[in-house]
């Protein structure tokens, strides 16, 4: 029966599949049969213009900023020249968010404290529970690196 079943199901699939075919080559030949638009005439072609003495307006200059501009304007989020609560603590968003382990946005004592206390132990290679200056300049913060704006 199961083979039965099969056989009639594959013969099912494949004259659907014929039909299938025939249709999208019906739809082809009818778009094959749409005319073509009519060419242009030629009075109706674009005229030629020469620009001659015309000249559009100049670009805009860059502006040297100091690095106390570049820096207030990296707070500066929505360019409006004066910097909200908001846009100064977005910065440290990723950083309280790091120090914020059980994410209900208030930084504990103890959450403080230990990632104090991680970044300590990480430092102190010599684990003698103090940072000479060597260890001490490895928990400087990381600078970003500087890409040519090429």
């Amino acid at each position: 029966m199961r083979i039965l079943f099969g056989g009639l199901a594959a013969i099912v699939l494949m004259v659907g599949g014929f039909f299938l075919i025939r249709a999208q080559q019906q739809q082809a030949d009818e778009l094959a049969s749409i005319a073509a638009p009519p060419p242009l005439a030629e009075d109706a072609a674009l005229p030629i213009v020469d620009p001659g003495a015309l000249r559009g307006p100049e670009p805009p200059q860059a502006t040297e900023m100091t690095r106390e501009q570049r820096r207030f304007a990296r707070f500066d989020r929505n360019g409006d020249r004066i910097i909200t609560r908001e846009e100064l603590l977005a910065s440290r968003t990723k950083a309280f968010k790091a120090l914020d382990k059980d994410g209900n946005n208030l930084l504990t004592f103890e959450e403080w404290a230990v990632a104090t206390s991680d970044r300590f132990a990480g430092a102190d290679s010599d684990n003698n529970g103090r940072l000479s200056p060597e260890e001490f300049a490895t928990t400087r913060p990381k600078r970003a690196v500087q890409r040519c704006k090429c």
